[in-house]
C-alpha cells in the first residue's frame, strides 16, 4: 500500500489557532477510506521534505512569520513539491508567504515565495476579526465542493490578488481579503485562505476535494457527524458584516433563505475575537 505523506510545515512557528489540526483531518480521512496516511511534523530548523504529497500551512504573528518565510523563499522545498503535482493548503498567514509578497514586523513589504498570485499590504482599516462564510467560486462545484464554507478570521492586512490566481469564493458575510467581496487565492493545486476552524474541520467537503487533487477519486465515507457541525455553523453563523462592520439599524432580519443572517450581533467571546498585534494571524 502506498503511504500518503502529509507535511505540517513549522507548526511551532505558524500554527495559530489550531491550523495543524488540517492536517490530523487529511490523515484521517484517508485512513477512513483505506490509505495509509502519515503527518510529517516539521519544526523550524529542520528541512522541510519536498517528496509530500500534501502540504499543511497555518497561521501566526509576524515575526514567526517573516522567520518561516525567509527559510522556505530560500531553500524553495515547496516550490518543488508543487511543480512535482503537491497539494498545498495555506491559512492566513501561511496564505501571505505564499504569496508575491507580505508585510514585514517593519511594516515594509516583504518577498514571498510567489506560488500564488497576490500580494499583501498593510491597511488602516480595522481589523478583520469574526465569523465568515464564504459561497465557493462556480468552477469548484465540479469537485463537489458546493454550499458555504464557515470559518473565522482575524488578520489586520489586506490581500490583492493578480490575474491567473482565482478567489476561493465570495464573502457572505465577513471581510475576507480586503472588502468583503471576495476569499482565498487558488492557483493550481495550491489553496490559499483566511479561514481558520480548522478549516479543514468546518468543511468536510473542501478537505475532499484537495484529497482528490493529490490521490484520485475517493470512496464515500459516513459523514454525518462532519456534516452536523457544518451546518450547525451555517445556521449559527455571523451576522453580515463589512469592514468597520454594520450598525444594528442596518442589519438584515432573520431570513430563512439566509440563516446565516441574524437580527443579533455573533457573540464575541472565544478565539474568533483574540486580537493579536499581527498582520497574518
Amino acid at each position: 500500500m502506498t503511504t500518503v505523506s502529509i507535511a505540517l510545515v513549522y507548526p511551532d512557528l505558524l500554527g495559530t489557532y489550531g491550523d495543524g489540526g488540517n492536517a490530523t483531518v487529511l490523515a484521517q480521512r484517508l485512513r477512513w477510506r483505506g490509505f495509509d496516511a502519515r503527518v510529517v511534523t516539521v519544526t523550524a530548523g529542520e528541512p522541510v521534505p519536498d517528496s509530500c504529497e500534501l502540504y499543511v500551512i497555518g497561521g501566526g504573528e509576524d515575526l514567526p512569520q517573516a522567520l518561516a518565510a525567509s527559510r522556505l523563499v530560500v531553500e524553495r522545498p515547496l516550490h518543488r513539491a508543487v511543480d512535482s503535482g503537491a497539494v498545498v493548503l495555506a491559512v492566513c498567514a501561511g496564505l501571505q508567504i505564499l504569496g508575491e509578497r507580505f508585510v514585514a514586523p517593519n511594516g515594509q513589504a516583504a518577498d514571498g515565495l510567489g506560488l500564488l498570485g497576490c500580494v499583501t499590504m498593510a491597511t488602516k482599516n480595522q481589523r478583520a476579526i469574526g465569523e465568515i462564510l464564504v459561497q465557493p467560486s462556480a468552477e469548484w462545484a465540479a469537485h463537489g465542493l458546493t454550499g458555504p464554507l464557515t470559518g473565522f478570521e482575524n488578520h489586520g492586512a489586506v490581500t490583492e490578488l493578480r490575474p491567473g490566481t482565482h478567489p476561493a469564493g465570495s464573502v457572505i458575510a465577513g471581510i475576507g481579503n480586503q472588502d468583503g467581496s471576495v476569499e482565498g487565492a487558488v492557483k493550481g493545486r495550491v489553496w490559499g485562505t483566511y479561514l481558520h476552524g480548522p478549516v479543514l474541520a468546518r468543511n468536510p467537503k473542501l478537505a475532499d476535494m484537495l484529497l482528490t487533487w493529490a490521490v484520485g477519486d475517493l470512496a464515500p465515507v459516513d459523514d454525518a457527524e462532519p456534516r452536523d457541525l457544518h451546518a450547525e455553523r451555517v445556521q449559527n453563523g455571523p451576522v453580515e458584516r463589512r469592514l468597520g462592520g454594520v450598525p444594528a439599524e442596518h442589519r438584515r432580519p432573520w431570513s430563512r433563505s439566509r440563516p446565516w443572517v441574524r437580527s443579533r450581533p455573533w457573540p464575541r467571546t472565544g478565539p474568533s475575537y483574540r486580537t493579536q498585534r499581527s498582520t497574518g494571524t
